[in-house]
């Protein structure tokens, strides 16, 4: 039970800590994005390291896309015909992405959406954390 009230708090404290708009987040959803972890309901969290494949998301006002790709070394990416669309809409001041497929349809809840982070909540209760990805560099 603390476990779960936990998590229920640092959610609320996200979300108020973030002040921004659902107008500001859905400037910042298109993109790539890879990512970072996974945080659980119960206070367990799974990092990634490395992900070999990428979320791209498109918006087209209140609709949008997502889809599976994977990048490639020479910066390109490679895509299959799978994409996911979903409708955007705005319920007690958050953005609640909607998905429907020939399968299944959920909700996810926009946390936080900067330029270089996403943080999405499902319907399960656990937060994706995303950050923008950037092509391969072999320089360093």
């Amino acid at each position: 039970m603390f476990k779960k009230l936990l998590f229920l708090l640092t959610v609320l404290l996200l979300v108020s800590c973030s002040q921004q708009t659902p107008e500001e987040q859905i400037k910042n959803l298109p993109g790539y994005w890879e990512i970072e972890s996974v945080e659980f309901p119960n206070g367990s969290k799974k990092d990634y390291k490395i992900s070999t494949t990428i979320d791209f998301i498109e918006v087209n006002g209140n609709e949008g896309v997502r889809k599976k790709v994977n990048p490639q070394l020479d910066g390109t990416f490679k895509t299959n015909k799978s994409a996911e669309a979903f409708t955007i809409q705005v319920e007690n001041d958050s953005l609640r992405l909607y998905y429907k497929t020939s399968f299944d349809s959920w909700k996810e809840t926009v946390l936080l959406a900067k330029d270089s982070i996403l943080h999405v909540l499902n319907q399960e209760g656990n937060i994706y954390k995303y950050k923008k990805f950037s092509t391969f560099n072999f320089d360093k």
